[in-house]
């Protein structure tokens, strides 16, 4: 075969790779989305029900305590069922969600609703990264990876334009009648949509090669391969085999270790945890109140934190672009170090803040400081952090335990993403300069961790982990 056949070959492989790699990733576009949708209908719900902060809160952080289930129960049935039909229940999931949040009765069982979609956003964040790193070949693995969090951040940006043009349309509010219809309902509602094409787009990508062969499935996985990778399918497959250890399913006892778990998972964990420790979900819950402390309007700053969205695709993008150039490790060390100078400023400019009945006012030259490291601060955590946990929470497992120690990883993440977002407005009352050097702190900490605990992952097949 001649080199431009050769070649010829490869840019199809990788073509058709990078279509079911993003069809995976629309869960990640949901993800975003129904995480960010709520928060341009929460003053809406709170008026149509009449119900207090506290209880709409909890309704709303409702959903992320549903994601940590989702997400530590679908490993168990991803190596049961397979990775697409894992896909298809958080499909459906997303669409019974939707209809339900939109059409409640009483705050309780919108509460139930929400659960519903986390636990569909638990599942999500866990199949996509875990599929696209076991169809993706070793030198695009990254890259590919990373679409899972551009789809995540296109989703949040996705769900700040809809409520504001649902909003827009009604008048300027959320409470407004358009149409059947209160408009916060529609915000809900329209999940639906890119659910319903996440279910017709999982159904009929292929399964998971490693999948396959452990389901015994030889002649699929065999055919899976030749699609996605130039290198000979039979080799492959038995290097598949060799890394599973035998075709027993994997177990939760199949991750302990002498200090509870094995110290890869204990790893992963650390990384998942760390990703939300820094505060990153703070900045874009609350970036709505951080504009209004400078003196934008109200009624301008849905429009304006799109900006912070912006911010965090452009990071994104870099972050794709480089993660299989320099690697993993690198884009760690220094996203780490960036949030912790970012951070620390950002907490040294609130420490000059007003603060008259809870209403938080800044003088400008500190207010733009403040917007600025903020700013500068979700550029460092999309250009690192943001993309490369998922990345390497997806392909630094040993394949024999991937689905389970990822399932547990992602749990984590969502734990640690609840535990932030409950204790931010107590933190933000006692003291909010120092809640930020908290921050700060937690970020330092990850740059001491990934330097001594990480390996590389960059160029190894998925049976290389856990080898060395």
């Amino acid at each position: 075969m001649s080199v431009d056949q050769t070649r010829g070959r490869s840019t199809d492989h990788l073509a058709h790779v990078v279509m079911i790699a993003g069809a995976a990733a629309l869960g990640g576009f949901l993800f975003g989305y129904d995480t960010s949708v709520i928060n341009g209908a929460v003053g809406a719900i709170q008026d149509n029900f009449g119900v207090g902060a506290a209880l709409t809160g909890v309704t709303v952080a409702a959903a992320l305590l549903g994601s940590a289930l989702g997400a530590a129960i679908a490993g168990g049935i991803a190596d049961r069922i397979g990775r697409t039909r894992v896909m298809q229940v958080a499909a459906v999931l997303f669409i019974i969600s939707a209809i339900g949040s939109a059409l409640p009765f009483t705050v309780w069982d919108l509460a139930w609703w929400r659960i519903v979609g986390g636990v569909a956003v638990g599942i999500a964040s866990m199949i996509g990264p875990a599929y696209i790193a076991e169809v993706a070949p070793a030198a695009y693995r990254g890259r590919l990876g990373s679409l899972q969090q551009l789809a995540i951040v296109l989703g949040i940006a996705v769900s700040q334009l809809v409520n504001y043009a649902l909003a827009a349309s009604a008048g300027g509010s959320a409470s407004a009648q358009l149409g059947p219809l209160d408009t916060w309902q529609w915000m809900l509602a329209v999940e639906a949509v890119p659910a319903l094409i996440y279910l017709v787009l999982a159904s009929v990508i292929p399964e998971s090669p490693r999948f396959l062969v452990r389901a015994g499935k030889i002649d699929q996985a065999r055919g899976v391969l030749r699609r996605i990778e130039s290198t000979d399918a039979d080799t492959k497959i038995q290097e598949i085999r060799d890394a599973l250890g035998g075709e027993r399913k994997t177990r939760l006892s199949d991750l302990r270790g002498r200090f509870g778990v094995l110290p890869i998972v204990w790893v992963g964990m650390a990384i998942a945890a760390l990703q939300q420790f820094v505060g990153i979900n703070v900045i874009f819950y609350y970036s709505s109140t951080l504009w209004q402390s400078v003196g934008v309007e109200e009624s301008n700053s849905l429009l304006l934190s799109l900006f912070t969205s912006i911010v965090n695709i452009i990071g994104t993008i870099v972050a794709i672009a480089l993660v299989d150039k320099l690697g993993r490790k690198p884009l760690l060390v220094g996203g780490s170090l960036g949030m912790t100078i970012a951070l620390t400023l950002t907490g040294w400019a609130f420490s000059y803040a007003n603060v008259v009945d809870g209403e938080t006012t800044l003088p400008f030259a500190w207010g733009a400081l403040a917007l600025i490291s903020a700013s500068a601060f979700v550029f460092f955590f999309a250009a690192s952090w943001g993309v490369v946990m998922w990345v390497l929470l997806g392909e630094m497992f040993p394949t024999r335990i991937r689905a389970a120690a990822l399932a547990l990883g992602t749990a984590t993440n969502w734990i640690a993403n609840w535990l932030v977002t409950v204790t931010f407005p107590s933190m933000q009352a006692w003291n909010l300069p120092v809640t930020y050097f908290i921050y700060a702190a937690f970020a330092l900490i990850s740059l001491f961790f990934v330097v001594r605990y990480l390996k590389e992952t960059k160029g190894r097949s998925l049976e290389e982990m856990g080898t060395s």
